[in-house]
Formats: C-alpha cells, sequence, structure tokens
C-alpha cells in the first residue's frame, strides 16, 4: 500500500512543482517588467551581424561572386531589381570580420538588413548619391568631407544603431520615466525619456536629434526629429553605400525595440528625408543578449590618426600637384 501511494502520489507532486515553476518564470506573453511597469529591456546587447547593409546590385554580385566560398550553405541573395544607384564603396567585404563572439552570438545572415523596400536597396537620390561620391573622390581635401564618426563626433541617430563590425555593445538601463542607451562606438549615451514632456523649439538642432519615447504593449517606439543637417545617415563603411549620404533639417525616424525572448531584442528604424531619399525605408535586425560582453572605453580622440594621416596625405598631394 504505501508503495502504490508513494507512485500514485509522484503525479501531484510534479504538477505542483510545474505549477510553481511556471508561476515563477517569466514568459514573453507577458515580458517581465520594471518597478514603474515598464517591460524590463535592461541589459548588454550586441548586434554582430554578417549580413550586408542592402542587398548587392548587378556590380555587387559580380565582385562578391568569388566570396561565396567562404560562406558554405548560406542562402546566396536574389538579383533585386535594377535602380540607379552608382556606389563608391560597394566593392566592400560583406563577411563576419572584425571582433566579438563566436557563431552562436551573430546575427543569422539573411538577404539585406534593409528589408523595406523589398528590394533590399535604399531609395536615394541621384543629387544624395553625387554629393557623397565627390566627398569620397575628394576624402583628403579637409575634414568636412569625412563623415561625423571620422571626426570622433558621433556615429549618429539611427547610424549608431547599425552593425560596424566592431565595438558592437549597447547597455540599456532604465530608471522611471526614461530610457538610456549607451553606445559602446563613440561611448555615446541617449537618454529618452517617456513620460510627456513637450518637443524642443523647431529653432533647436541636435547632432542626433529629439528623442521622445512611448511604450505600445512589450514594444518601446522612439520617435526622433530636430536633427541639423551637418551628419550622415551612416557614417562608417559597414553601411556600404549610405556611408556618408548626408542627412537634412527634415529627418525624422521611428525606432521599435521588442523584447522577444530573453535573449533577444527586435530592432527596426524607418527613416524619412525628402532630401536624399526618394521615399521611406527600413532596417531590421535582432539584438542579442551577452552578459560576458565587455564594453571598454572606446577613446577615439586619443588615437584618431585616421583622419590626421588622410590630411596629412592630402596636404603631401597637394604639394606635388603645385610642383611646375
Amino acid at each position: 500500500m504505501k508503495t502504490r501511494h508513494r507512485v500514485a502520489g509522484a503525479p501531484l507532486l510534479l504538477m505542483a512543482l510545474a505549477l510553481v515553476v511556471t508561476a515563477s518564470a517569466p514568459t514573453f506573453a507577458q515580458a517581465p517588467t520594471m518597478p514603474d511597469g515598464q517591460p524590463d529591456i535592461q541589459g548588454v546587447w550586441t548586434n554582430f551581424d554578417p549580413t550586408p547593409f542592402e542587398a548587392p546590385n548587378d556590380i555587387d554580385l559580380e565582385r562578391l561572386a568569388p566570396l561565396a566560398a567562404w560562406f558554405p550553405g548560406s542562402n546566396q541573395p536574389q538579383r533585386p531589381p535594377a535602380e540607379p544607384n552608382p556606389d563608391a564603396r560597394a566593392a566592400g567585404p560583406a563577411g563576419p570580420w572584425g571582433d566579438g563572439p563566436g557563431d552562436a552570438l551573430r546575427n543569422e545572415r539573411r538577404m539585406s538588413m534593409v528589408v523595406d523596400p523589398p528590394s533590399g536597396r535604399v531609395p536615394l537620390r541621384r543629387e544624395a548619391i553625387t554629393k557623397r561620391n565627390n566627398n569620397l573622390i575628394n576624402l583628403t581635401d579637409g575634414w568636412l568631407t569625412h563623415t561625423p564618426w571620422e571626426r570622433c563626433i558621433t556615429r549618429g541617430i539611427p547610424g549608431g544603431m547599425f552593425p560596424g563590425g566592431y565595438g558592437a555593445g549597447y547597455q540599456i538601463m532604465q530608471v522611471p520615466g526614461y530610457v538610456v542607451i549607451f553606445y559602446e562606438m563613440i561611448h555615446e549615451a541617449r537618454v529618452i525619456p517617456i513620460i510627456d514632456r513637450p518637443a524642443l523649439s523647431e529653432n533647436i538642432r541636435l547632432w542626433n536629434g529629439d528623442a521622445r519615447g512611448r511604450w505600445e504593449g512589450d514594444t518601446l517606439i522612439i520617435e526622433t526629429a530636430n536633427y541639423n543637417n551637418q551628419g550622415t545617415i551612416g557614417t562608417n563603411i559597414a553601411s556600404r553605400g549610405v556611408r556618408g549620404i548626408e542627412q537634412s533639417e527634415a529627418l525624422k525616424i521611428v525606432e521599435r525595440f521588442t523584447r522577444v525572448d530573453a535573449d533577444t531584442i527586435s530592432y527596426s528604424v524607418t527613416i524619412e528625408d525628402p532630401l536624399p531619399f526618394t521615399s521611406p525605408w527600413t532596417v531590421a535586425m535582432p539584438l542579442s543578449r551577452d552578459s560576458g560582453y565587455q564594453i571598454y572605453e572606446y577613446a577615439c580622440h586619443e588615437g584618431n590618426y585616421g583622419l590626421e594621416n588622410s590630411l596629412r596625405a592630402g596636404r603631401a598631394e597637394d604639394e606635388t600637384t603645385d610642383q611646375p
């Protein structure tokens, strides 16, 4: 009888334990929350991603074909609709080089980070392409032909969220009424109010705009406006053809951070600026939790020999050109 009693009671005990575990473990039908009710997205997140920023055009496909062997078993991108987007930096490698974790924490390789329009190509105006290429061709003429990242000012918003191949750490902190996003590269911190707070005057213009956030369910939505016209949408070579595309004061973006499981945030940003772009466009990618990732100081100005040497080379070239 005793043996039968223990066996009969075991399923009841297991069911009770299961109920306790289920009740105590967070689920993402109902994400964990902060004391003030905000969904909890705190932690250190990374975006190491071997995905090319844009889908390749015809020229890219010819140049990148020899690299296919580097990605055995990966889905090769399909040829998107042709469009007039000559890219002075299109030949850059699309592989997972740079520092970072093993494959476990690298994002899955996709056709492109640009998900809208469906072609995976940024809808650039020809005038914006011409200005970008002119700056690249005349890069060593002066510091204003370089992007703000190369000048150690900022990677920009949203450019600071685009994977750069290294320095890919982001620490998110939350306090009542605010979300703070700390960027490893150029060690910037965005302080985003999620309380009812009036927007800045149209006369106040900032490198990274004026952000206002709100929660819709488990999604943090951040709308940013009030940009100046001195920045660029993409700042380093990882953003490929968008690198060096100049923003205008009309730039507006909408970012979405959605906690989809314990170790993943789904991030997307829609960018609208009628001066360089013919229509709005969207980038999407996952952010991966990495509790072991250590964010180090990004001492940009102290070691910014790249800009110094670029300008020095330009002056040396001037001296050679000016010789009779």
